[in-house]
């Protein structure tokens, strides 16, 4: 085997222990990922940091509070449910390295990440094509008349014909 080989070889198992810690979340110890690299631990921790910048205990950490994050901002689940789903047993452990991974507990973080993305709450009646806006705004100001402006061409110029944003069928 060339030392080119070597090196493919050598990078090729590294990422596949990156991949490993990434989609374990903690669950598989990092002597056994270092034993699927064919490293010790110690060169493992060694050619991980040297290639990618960071410890693996680092990156395991850093991939499991985006994963928290984003369980966390979809609000589908439970903050004890991230917790399991992430490699926590304890809500009290995890809610403790969320709060200094994140700067703020894990339902303080939902909250305010769902209070950025949520919209308010409006009827369906209210909402209307933009470009409607922007010809009422004409309207209003006298730039064209609404004589000028037939159903058929608002349905051209916004692509939609019907109520709600709905086309109607022919």
């Amino acid at each position: 085997m060339t030392r080119g080989d070597r090196l493919t070889s050598s990078l090729a198992s590294l990422q596949h222990a990156r991949e490993r810690l990434r989609a374990d979340d903690g669950r598989v110890p990092l002597a056994a990922v270092a034993r699927e690299a064919r490293l010790s631990v110690g060169e493992l921790i060694r050619r991980f940091a040297a290639v990618f910048g960071e410890t693996p205990h680092r990156y395991r950490s850093r991939e499991r509070l985006a994963r928290s994050k984003a369980l966390l901002a979809r609000g589908e689940r439970s903050v004890t449910e991230v917790c399991m789903d992430v490699g926590f047993s304890s809500v009290g452990s995890f809610s403790a390295w969320f709060a200094r991974g994140a700067g703020v507990a894990p339902t303080t973080y939902r909250s305010r990440v769902r209070a950025l993305i949520d919209l308010p709450a409006s009827s369906p009646e209210s909402l209307q094509p933009g470009c409607m806006s922007l010809l009422e705004g004409a309207l209003a100001q006298g730039f064209v008349t609404s004589s000028a402006i037939s159903k058929k061409h608002r349905a051209a110029v916004c692509g939609q014909t019907g109520a709600h944003g709905l086309k109607e069928s022919a």
